[in-house]
């Protein structure tokens, strides 16, 4: 009975082991493609060098009683202003993904997706409409083709559906 009970622990050590490696990406082969995993958008060799991001958190949360779309979308007029400037060329295009409404409590324009391994500056852009958006990009688990959760703001931003799925590109900024 002992040796059972061993062997079960054993094996899912191991596997848990599997999980916790591909959960942050250690052991992948050099020049993975996006397929096999998150891309991390940092080159920096020190983490210090990465820059502090406030998108996800410029606007103060929703007040409790708000039930509608405006009353829970808490950025200014000034914050969607600029996050809705046409981003600079240099930016490096993630790919594709299907994003929807994520937590509406949740201040800020963010868009949590598989595609990236490390928060980080992005903007997203919803091909049917044209319009697009600076968003921080935070990690979401999955596979790369997994889909995403966008802030209520965010999407509102870019005139996508809140109750929809909508299809937007993704790319890291600068």
């Amino acid at each position: 009975m002992k040796r059972i009970l061993i062997l079960t622990i054993l094996v899912l050590g191991v596997a848990g082991c599997a999980a916790v490696t591909e959960r942050f990406g250690l052991g992948r082969k050099a020049g993975g493609t996006a397929q096999e995993g998150p891309i991390d958008p940092f080159v920096a060799a020190d983490p210090a060098e990465v820059p502090t991001l406030d998108l996800a958190t410029a606007a103060p949360p929703p007040p409790p009683a708000a039930r509608s779309a405006e009353a829970l979308d808490t950025t200014t007029p000034e914050q969607r202003a600029a996050a809705a400037v046409p981003a600079a060329a240099g930016g490096r295009v993630l790919g594709t993904t299907v994003a929807a409404l994520g937590d509406p409590t949740q201040p800020g324009l963010w868009l949590k997706t598989p595609l990236v391994a490390a928060e980080a500056k992005g903007r997203v852009t919803n091909p049917a409409t044209g319009k697009s958006s600076a968003v921080t990009l935070i990690p979401l688990g999955g596979a790369a083709t997994a889909g995403s959760q966008m802030s209520l703001s965010a999407l509102r931003l870019i005139g996508a559906s809140l109750t929809e799925l909508t299809e937007v590109e993704v790319a890291l900024e600068g």
